[in-house]
Protein backbone atom coordinates (compact mmCIF):
# COMPACT_ATOMS: atom_id res chain seq x y z
CA UNK A 1 0.00 0.00 0.00
CA UNK A 2 3.05 2.10 1.07
CA UNK A 3 6.56 2.54 0.42
CA UNK A 4 6.95 2.72 -3.81
CA UNK A 5 10.08 3.10 -4.77
CA UNK A 6 11.44 6.67 -6.32
CA UNK A 7 10.92 5.33 -9.56
CA UNK A 8 7.34 4.62 -9.18
CA UNK A 9 4.62 6.68 -9.84
CA UNK A 10 1.83 6.35 -7.20
CA UNK A 11 -1.22 4.38 -8.91
CA UNK A 12 -4.19 6.49 -9.43
CA UNK A 13 -7.35 5.50 -7.25
CA UNK A 14 -8.96 3.87 -10.25
CA UNK A 15 -5.80 1.84 -10.86
CA UNK A 16 -5.67 0.54 -7.15
CA UNK A 17 -9.29 -0.62 -7.77
CA UNK A 18 -9.32 -2.24 -10.57
CA UNK A 19 -6.43 -4.04 -9.58
CA UNK A 20 -7.76 -5.03 -6.00
CA UNK A 21 -10.77 -6.48 -7.91
CA UNK A 22 -8.26 -8.96 -10.64
CA UNK A 23 -5.89 -10.11 -8.16
CA UNK A 24 -8.95 -11.02 -5.59
CA UNK A 25 -10.36 -12.62 -8.33
CA UNK A 26 -7.09 -14.63 -9.36
CA UNK A 27 -6.86 -15.60 -5.43
CA UNK A 28 -9.86 -16.88 -4.81
CA UNK A 29 -10.25 -18.97 -8.05
CA UNK A 30 -6.70 -20.72 -6.68
CA UNK A 31 -7.95 -20.85 -3.17
CA UNK A 32 -11.50 -21.43 -3.72
CA UNK A 33 -11.67 -25.50 -2.87
CA UNK A 34 -9.76 -24.84 0.64
CA UNK A 35 -12.93 -21.86 1.41
CA UNK A 36 -15.19 -24.76 0.47
CA UNK A 37 -13.23 -27.14 2.86
CA UNK A 38 -13.49 -24.49 5.49
CA UNK A 39 -17.12 -24.19 5.15
CA UNK A 40 -18.22 -27.54 5.40
CA UNK A 41 -16.31 -28.40 8.39
CA UNK A 42 -17.10 -25.41 10.02
CA UNK A 43 -21.51 -26.29 9.29
CA UNK A 44 -20.49 -29.36 10.22
CA UNK A 45 -21.45 -31.04 14.05
CA UNK A 46 -20.79 -33.70 15.98
CA UNK A 47 -22.25 -36.63 15.35
CA UNK A 48 -24.50 -37.24 18.52
CA UNK A 49 -26.72 -34.19 17.28
CA UNK A 50 -29.95 -34.64 14.70
CA UNK A 51 -31.80 -31.71 14.40
CA UNK A 52 -31.32 -29.55 10.57
CA UNK A 53 -28.84 -27.42 9.17
CA UNK A 54 -29.59 -25.60 6.24
CA UNK A 55 -32.93 -27.40 5.74
CA UNK A 56 -31.33 -30.92 5.60
CA UNK A 57 -31.64 -33.59 8.57
CA UNK A 58 -28.64 -34.66 9.92
CA UNK A 59 -27.52 -37.84 11.30
CA UNK A 60 -24.61 -40.03 12.47
CA UNK A 61 -24.88 -41.43 8.80
CA UNK A 62 -23.80 -38.60 7.19
CA UNK A 63 -20.83 -37.90 5.58
CA UNK A 64 -18.04 -37.42 7.58
CA UNK A 65 -15.00 -35.07 7.30
CA UNK A 66 -11.50 -34.72 8.61
CA UNK A 67 -9.08 -32.18 8.25
CA UNK A 68 -8.41 -29.89 5.23
CA UNK A 69 -7.00 -32.38 2.45
CA UNK A 70 -9.87 -35.34 3.77
CA UNK A 71 -12.04 -33.26 3.51
CA UNK A 72 -11.05 -31.72 0.35
CA UNK A 73 -10.55 -35.43 -0.94
CA UNK A 74 -13.87 -36.58 0.67
CA UNK A 75 -15.99 -33.88 -1.50
CA UNK A 76 -14.63 -35.13 -4.48
CA UNK A 77 -14.91 -38.78 -4.15
CA UNK A 78 -18.80 -38.32 -3.08
CA UNK A 79 -19.79 -34.93 -4.94
CA UNK A 80 -17.25 -34.69 -7.59
CA UNK A 81 -14.67 -32.27 -7.92
CA UNK A 82 -16.91 -29.81 -9.67
CA UNK A 83 -18.54 -29.59 -6.09
CA UNK A 84 -15.22 -27.77 -4.86
CA UNK A 85 -16.00 -24.62 -6.74
CA UNK A 86 -19.52 -24.54 -6.04
CA UNK A 87 -20.20 -21.04 -5.67
CA UNK A 88 -17.38 -19.67 -8.13
CA UNK A 89 -19.64 -17.67 -9.40
CA UNK A 90 -20.68 -15.80 -6.36
CA UNK A 91 -17.16 -15.94 -4.61
CA UNK A 92 -16.00 -13.71 -8.03
CA UNK A 93 -19.26 -11.84 -7.90
CA UNK A 94 -17.73 -11.09 -3.99
CA UNK A 95 -14.72 -10.02 -4.89
CA UNK A 96 -15.61 -7.79 -7.82
CA UNK A 97 -18.15 -5.59 -5.17
CA UNK A 98 -15.99 -6.48 -1.69
CA UNK A 99 -12.12 -6.64 -2.43
CA UNK A 100 -12.15 -3.96 -4.98
CA UNK A 101 -13.62 -1.74 -2.75
CA UNK A 102 -12.05 -2.52 0.97
CA UNK A 103 -8.56 -2.81 -0.83
CA UNK A 104 -8.29 -0.15 -3.68
CA UNK A 105 -9.81 2.42 -1.92
CA UNK A 106 -7.51 1.77 1.60
CA UNK A 107 -4.53 4.39 0.51
CA UNK A 108 -7.28 6.81 -0.59
CA UNK A 109 -9.48 6.89 2.70
CA UNK A 110 -6.41 6.78 4.83
CA UNK A 111 -5.37 9.62 3.33
CA UNK A 112 -8.52 11.36 4.26
CA UNK A 113 -8.23 10.70 7.36
CA UNK A 114 -3.85 11.43 7.82
CA UNK A 115 -3.74 14.93 9.25
CA UNK A 116 0.12 14.86 9.72
CA UNK A 117 3.01 14.06 7.10
CA UNK A 118 2.53 10.60 7.91
CA UNK A 119 -0.59 8.74 8.51
CA UNK A 120 -0.81 7.25 12.29
CA UNK A 121 -2.18 3.89 13.23
CA UNK A 122 -5.48 5.60 14.40
CA UNK A 123 -5.79 6.21 10.65
CA UNK A 124 -4.82 3.15 8.98
CA UNK A 125 -7.62 1.66 11.12
CA UNK A 126 -9.98 4.26 10.36
CA UNK A 127 -9.11 3.59 7.02
CA UNK A 128 -9.34 -0.03 7.11
CA UNK A 129 -13.15 0.42 9.57
CA UNK A 130 -14.91 2.44 6.37
CA UNK A 131 -13.68 0.31 3.32
CA UNK A 132 -14.63 -3.09 5.28
CA UNK A 133 -17.95 -1.63 6.54
CA UNK A 134 -18.97 -0.08 2.89
CA UNK A 135 -17.98 -3.15 1.09
CA UNK A 136 -19.81 -5.35 3.36
CA UNK A 137 -23.17 -3.82 2.82
CA UNK A 138 -22.73 -3.89 -0.80
CA UNK A 139 -21.25 -7.25 -1.03
CA UNK A 140 -23.46 -9.01 1.07
CA UNK A 141 -25.91 -10.83 -1.13
CA UNK A 142 -22.78 -12.70 -2.96
CA UNK A 143 -21.43 -13.61 0.65
CA UNK A 144 -24.92 -15.23 0.88
CA UNK A 145 -25.52 -17.01 -1.78
CA UNK A 146 -21.10 -17.99 -2.00
CA UNK A 147 -22.23 -19.92 1.26
CA UNK A 148 -25.07 -21.38 0.56
CA UNK A 149 -24.00 -23.13 -2.27
CA UNK A 150 -20.73 -24.45 -0.68
CA UNK A 151 -22.69 -25.93 2.21
CA UNK A 152 -25.07 -26.96 0.04
CA UNK A 153 -24.62 -31.33 -0.20
CA UNK A 154 -26.62 -33.14 -2.55
CA UNK A 155 -26.19 -36.20 -0.46
CA UNK A 156 -28.72 -35.58 1.80
CA UNK A 157 -32.35 -35.17 1.57
CA UNK A 158 -34.78 -34.83 -1.65
CA UNK A 159 -33.15 -32.32 -3.50
CA UNK A 160 -30.34 -29.42 -3.11
CA UNK A 161 -31.97 -26.18 -2.26
CA UNK A 162 -30.43 -24.53 -5.20
CA UNK A 163 -29.43 -25.59 -8.75
CA UNK A 164 -27.52 -22.21 -9.20
CA UNK A 165 -25.88 -19.26 -8.52
CA UNK A 166 -28.91 -16.78 -9.77
CA UNK A 167 -31.29 -19.55 -8.42
CA UNK A 168 -30.16 -19.01 -5.51
CA UNK A 169 -30.77 -14.91 -5.29
CA UNK A 170 -33.84 -15.44 -6.99
CA UNK A 171 -35.52 -18.06 -4.30
CA UNK A 172 -34.05 -16.75 -0.86
CA UNK A 173 -35.39 -13.16 -2.24
CA UNK A 174 -39.02 -14.97 -2.97
CA UNK A 175 -39.02 -17.23 0.02
CA UNK A 176 -36.95 -15.22 2.45
CA UNK A 177 -37.82 -11.69 1.12
CA UNK A 178 -35.31 -9.10 -0.37
CA UNK A 179 -33.60 -8.76 3.51
CA UNK A 180 -32.90 -12.45 3.29
CA UNK A 181 -29.73 -11.42 1.08
CA UNK A 182 -28.64 -9.64 3.36
CA UNK A 183 -28.70 -12.31 6.26
CA UNK A 184 -25.64 -12.56 8.65
CA UNK A 185 -24.63 -8.95 7.66
CA UNK A 186 -24.31 -8.19 11.44
CA UNK A 187 -21.43 -11.17 12.22
CA UNK A 188 -19.98 -10.31 8.27
CA UNK A 189 -19.44 -6.60 9.49
CA UNK A 190 -17.92 -7.54 12.47
CA UNK A 191 -16.06 -10.11 10.65
CA UNK A 192 -14.54 -7.83 7.83
CA UNK A 193 -13.67 -4.94 9.75
CA UNK A 194 -11.58 -7.29 12.45
CA UNK A 195 -10.03 -8.88 9.36
CA UNK A 196 -9.81 -5.66 6.87
CA UNK A 197 -8.10 -3.48 9.74
CA UNK A 198 -5.60 -6.35 10.75
CA UNK A 199 -4.88 -7.47 7.49
CA UNK A 200 -4.66 -4.26 5.81
CA UNK A 201 -3.14 -2.64 8.81
CA UNK A 202 -0.55 -5.67 9.44
CA UNK A 203 0.44 -5.80 6.13
CA UNK A 204 0.89 -2.20 5.37
CA UNK A 205 3.12 -1.29 8.77
CA UNK A 206 5.24 -4.62 8.60
CA UNK A 207 6.02 -3.43 4.44
CA UNK A 208 6.58 -0.27 5.53
CA UNK A 209 9.00 -1.50 8.46
CA UNK A 210 10.82 -3.42 6.22
CA UNK A 211 11.36 -1.53 3.54
CA UNK A 212 12.34 1.52 6.15
CA UNK A 213 14.81 -0.59 7.81
CA UNK A 214 16.33 -2.23 4.36
CA UNK A 215 15.48 -5.53 5.38
CA UNK A 216 13.94 -6.46 2.21
CA UNK A 217 13.30 -4.63 -1.22
CA UNK A 218 9.76 -3.02 -1.85
CA UNK A 219 9.31 -5.97 -4.37
CA UNK A 220 7.87 -9.59 -4.16
CA UNK A 221 9.58 -11.21 -1.42
CA UNK A 222 8.69 -8.28 0.70
CA UNK A 223 5.17 -8.73 -0.09
CA UNK A 224 5.28 -12.15 0.35
CA UNK A 225 6.28 -12.21 4.04
CA UNK A 226 3.78 -9.26 5.31
CA UNK A 227 1.09 -11.07 3.11
CA UNK A 228 1.57 -14.43 5.41
CA UNK A 229 1.89 -12.82 8.95
CA UNK A 230 -0.88 -10.50 8.10
CA UNK A 231 -2.74 -13.75 7.27
CA UNK A 232 -2.23 -15.22 10.01
CA UNK A 233 -3.01 -12.74 12.15
CA UNK A 234 -6.05 -12.18 10.77
CA UNK A 235 -6.91 -15.57 11.28
CA UNK A 236 -6.88 -15.41 14.53
CA UNK A 237 -8.69 -12.57 14.93
CA UNK A 238 -11.61 -13.37 12.72
CA UNK A 239 -11.88 -17.12 13.40
CA UNK A 240 -14.96 -17.17 16.39
CA UNK A 241 -16.69 -14.22 14.22
CA UNK A 242 -16.13 -16.62 10.93
CA UNK A 243 -17.43 -19.25 12.21
CA UNK A 244 -21.03 -18.02 13.75
CA UNK A 245 -21.53 -15.94 10.43
CA UNK A 246 -21.38 -19.48 8.17
CA UNK A 247 -23.92 -20.94 10.41
CA UNK A 248 -26.26 -18.19 10.58
CA UNK A 249 -26.14 -17.04 6.97
CA UNK A 250 -26.36 -21.06 6.11
CA UNK A 251 -29.22 -22.23 9.12
CA UNK A 252 -32.58 -22.49 7.74
CA UNK A 253 -35.13 -19.66 8.85
CA UNK A 254 -35.84 -19.65 12.16
CA UNK A 255 -33.23 -22.38 13.08
CA UNK A 256 -31.63 -19.65 15.45
CA UNK A 257 -33.22 -16.25 16.49
CA UNK A 258 -30.71 -14.02 16.17
CA UNK A 259 -26.54 -14.38 15.50
CA UNK A 260 -26.04 -14.01 19.43
CA UNK A 261 -28.51 -16.78 19.43
CA UNK A 262 -26.58 -19.19 17.30
CA UNK A 263 -23.48 -18.50 18.98
CA UNK A 264 -25.07 -19.38 22.59
CA UNK A 265 -26.13 -22.31 20.71
CA UNK A 266 -22.78 -23.08 19.65
CA UNK A 267 -21.16 -22.94 22.93
CA UNK A 268 -23.88 -24.95 24.43
CA UNK A 269 -24.08 -28.01 22.20
CA UNK A 270 -20.23 -27.77 20.95
CA UNK A 271 -18.33 -25.78 23.39
CA UNK A 272 -15.58 -23.38 23.08
CA UNK A 273 -14.02 -25.21 20.26
CA UNK A 274 -16.99 -24.83 18.06
CA UNK A 275 -15.76 -21.10 17.35
CA UNK A 276 -12.48 -22.25 16.26
CA UNK A 277 -14.11 -25.12 13.88
CA UNK A 278 -11.83 -25.25 10.27
CA UNK A 279 -9.28 -23.04 11.56
CA UNK A 280 -6.32 -24.47 9.98
CA UNK A 281 -8.21 -24.36 6.36
CA UNK A 282 -9.08 -20.59 7.36
CA UNK A 283 -5.79 -19.80 7.89
CA UNK A 284 -4.46 -21.87 4.46
CA UNK A 285 -7.35 -20.03 2.28
CA UNK A 286 -6.64 -16.55 3.92
CA UNK A 287 -2.41 -17.35 4.08
CA UNK A 288 -2.21 -18.71 0.45
CA UNK A 289 -5.35 -16.04 -0.51
CA UNK A 290 -3.30 -13.10 1.28
CA UNK A 291 -0.01 -14.02 -0.86
CA UNK A 292 -1.26 -14.55 -4.24
CA UNK A 293 -3.62 -10.80 -3.71
CA UNK A 294 -1.01 -9.05 -2.69
CA UNK A 295 1.80 -9.65 -4.70
CA UNK A 296 -0.45 -9.66 -7.53
CA UNK A 297 -1.88 -6.30 -6.80
CA UNK A 298 1.08 -4.93 -5.98
CA UNK A 299 2.82 -5.91 -9.41
CA UNK A 300 -0.58 -5.00 -11.56
CA UNK A 301 -0.74 -1.48 -10.14
CA UNK A 302 3.10 -0.97 -11.17
CA UNK A 303 2.56 -2.76 -14.42
CA UNK A 304 -0.82 -0.47 -15.09
CA UNK A 305 1.05 2.05 -14.25
CA UNK A 306 4.41 2.13 -16.10
CA UNK A 307 1.56 0.95 -19.45
CA UNK A 308 0.65 4.25 -18.77
CA UNK A 309 3.73 6.47 -18.49
CA UNK A 310 4.63 4.75 -21.82
CA UNK A 311 1.28 5.86 -23.60
CA UNK A 312 1.58 8.89 -22.30
CA UNK A 313 5.09 9.48 -23.55
CA UNK A 314 4.05 7.71 -27.03
CA UNK A 315 1.60 10.62 -27.44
Amino acid sequence: MVGHTASDVPPTMAVKIFSAGVAACVADIITFPLDTAKVRLQVGLPFNFHFQIQGECLTSSAIRYKGVLGTIITLAKTEGPVKLYSGLPAGLQRQISFASLRIGLYDTVQEFFTTGKEASLGSKISAGLTTGGVAVFIGQPTEVVKVRLQAQSHLHGPKPRYTGTYNAYRMIATTEGLMGLWKGTTPNLTRNVIINCTELVTYDLLKKALVKNKLLADDVPCHFVSAVVAGFCTTVLSSPVDVVKTRFVNSSPGQYTSVPNCAMMMFIREGPSAFFKGFVPSFLRLGSWNIIMFVCFEQLKRELMKSRQTMDCAT
